[in-house]
């Protein structure tokens, strides 16, 4: 028995090889002979060997030559490499599917071996498994089932002998003194297709989509990615599946992600000589972004846990900017504190950028507690001073105990 899959594949091309001859002016006696035509073209016991005849003229690739050129005519290479938790994006750590190129009138072929039949697994994984129920469906009087068989693996077959074109970007790779390596340079494809998907996901997706409005009308709402500097490269012009198949599913076009290295300008850390929390050292200014956000979460007419949530979230992204500022100093030279230079320094200050009072028994609760009510006091003033104080909303005892607790909640990373 025919699997439902494979059967309406069959019909599916059937209707449309009729669609393309049979039209409202066609004769009925020609109509006739036409769908009769189809019946038989599209029976199984003839195309499918047909199909295995056609499907050499297809290759299933992982890295397509003619991203690099569309002239170039190499070896249909599949890289089969393992996966490891190395950090690399590479083949092997990405679950992609193969790609496909050559002849385009052969694609039904391609998209014939891909259908998923009744048992989960592709007739291609029937095929290469050699499973009992693809032999039973492809044996035909027409053909025999290892012609079949080996007609059809042909797409996976590429040249015994690896080979390279002078249209692939190539460069030499040194191994030892005057000796290198020449290394043709080929495009996973997969891998592009694969980036152009996810970042798709996650920029035009419904969930993303009512994130971003309802930022915009400063309602709740879930979280979203954002990838920035993107830039897009295209192949094949207007024939993308001259390139390959997944070229022409990504519309002839991929990403590219900015690679280039950060800008970084000198600096010199100097430790406060008076107060950490003098603004003109901790620079409310770098957590702008998030002071508004924490105030629009705020002016909010709306008391649920969710804005709950997201206003404490807001708070403790402050406070953790905070501390990552206080560990710049606590990786200092142990004792720099001591010197004359920082002699107005607050005692339970020192005590907390100091690395030598790491351990020090004078760190009790009073300190501790002196500590978080300054950074308390700070995230107050910090927040009049950038939304301003007829715009910001006053923040009273028990917004002061709630940051405080918020505060607490940071970990030891505070200690």
């Amino acid at each position: 028995m025919i699997d439902p899959a494979i059967k309406d594949f069959l019909t599916d091309r059937k209707e449309q090889w009729l669609k393309s001859r049979v039209k409202g002016n066609t004769p009925e006696g020609k109509k006739v002979e036409l769908h009769q035509e189809a019946n038989e073209n599209f029976s199984l016991a003839n195309w499918l060997p047909d199909a295995a005849r056609r499907a050499g003229q297809l290759s299933m690739v992982t890295h397509p030559a003619k991203f690099s050129h569309p002239n170039a005519k190499a070896t249909a290479l599949i890289a089969e490499a393992a996966a490891r938790k190395d950090g690399l994006l590479r083949s092997g750590n990405v679950k992609v599917e193969l790609d496909v190129l050559g002849n385009a009138a052969a694609l039904d072929v391609h998209k014939f071996l891909s259908l998923v039949l009744q048992d989960d697994l592709t007739v291609l994984q029937h095929l290469e498994q050699k499973t009992e129920t693809i032999k039973q469906q492809f044996t035909l009087p027409t053909a025999s089932y290892d012609e079949i068989l080996s007609g059809l693996l042909a797409i996976k077959q590429g040249n015994e002998k690896p080979k390279t074109h002078g249209g692939i970007k190539q460069v030499y790779f040194p191994v030892s003194d005057n000796n290198y390596h020449l290394l043709s340079i080929l495009t996973p494809s997969g891998i592009l297709y694969e980036l152009k998907q996810r970042i798709n996901q996650m920029r035009f997706s419904d969930e993303a989509k009512a994130s971003r409005e309802a930022r915009r009308e400063n309602k709740a709402g879930q979280d979203y990615s954002e990838v920035f500097d993107l830039t897009l490269i295209g192949f094949g012009g207007a024939k993308p599946l001259n390139i390959s198949v997944l070229n022409y599913q990504n519309g002839g076009v991929a990403f590219l992600l900015n690679a280039a290295p950060p800008v970084l300008s000198g600096r010199r850390l100097n430790p406060p000589r008076k107060d950490f929390f003098d603004f003109s050292y901790t620079r409310p200014e770098s957590h702008r972004e998030l002071f508004e956000g924490f105030h629009k979460t705020l002016s909010l007419a709306i008391n649920n846990k969710g804005i709950r949530n997201r206003i404490k979230s807001l708070a403790k992204a402050i406070f953790f900017e905070l501390i990552d500022r206080s560990w710049q100093l606590r990786y200092l030279e142990p004792g720099w504190s001591d010197s004359d230079r920082y002699r107005t320094l607050a005692k339970y200050q020192k005590l907390w950028l100091d690395s030598q009072y790491h351990q020090a028994e004078e760190k009790d609760e009073q300190w501790l507690d002196q500590l978080e009510e300054a950074m308390v006091r700070w995230f107050i003033n910090a927040y009049d001073k950038l939304i301003g104080k007829q715009q910001s909303l006053s923040l009273s005892d028990y917004e002061f105990i709630e940051l405080k607790k918020w505060l607490q909640g940071c970990g030891e990373g505070l200690k």
